[in-house]
């Protein structure tokens, strides 16, 4: 967890905008903690639409738990291994990665072997979003996937966070 206090409905939207979850079908969250964040992303996935949790704390885990929409899947596991668990799951590959896992506070082996594995499941043309207060997913996530297409900052959540979005090309 990132933070002691929930994102902001300010943070959220911003997420939701650069993911573009209504056109979405197939999401992973990374680290979805309470699931604040994950509720708000199943109110603007449609009916069709799927999102997979991957949550390492066991605590959390249980928590998301009390999420009953059909659409949703929690599992308890590290987000190094999504392609095993997007398998374990018959999931294919997600159109967006959306990531609150805190990068800064991660062993850069961890953290790289993350990057790699969202860019190795990232379907072509799919979007990678990270909402982080310190700068480390784009010093440790540029190199795997190039410089992010754009990087928004929202004051208006405590801490204030930036929005990283990253997509993942035919070249990639």
């Amino acid at each position: 967890m990132g933070s002691v206090i929930p994102s902001s409905r300010f943070l959220e939207q911003r997420i939701v905008e650069a993911s573009n979850l209504s056109a979405a079908r197939r999401v992973i969250e990374l680290g979805p903690g309470t699931g604040g964040t994950t509720r708000t992303f199943l109110r603007h996935l449609g009916q069709d639409a799927k999102l997979l949790s991957i949550e390492l704390s066991p605590y959390f885990h249980e928590l998301l738990g009390e999420i009953t929409d059909p659409r949703f899947t929690n599992h308890l596991g590290s987000a190094e291994d999504i392609a095993d668990i997007l398998a374990l799951h018959d999931m294919g590959q997600p159109d967006v990665v959306i990531s609150g896992i805190p990068f800064s506070k991660m062993p850069e082996g961890v953290a790289t072997r993350v990057a790699q594995a969202v860019k190795d499941n990232l379907a072509e043309g799919g979007r990678f979003i990270a909402y982080q207060f310190c700068r480390d997913v784009a010093w440790i996530t540029d190199p795997i996937m190039g410089a992010p297409a754009s990087c928004r900052l929202e004051l208006r959540n405590i801490p204030p966070m930036r929005v990283y979005s990253w997509f993942k090309t035919a070249d990639d």
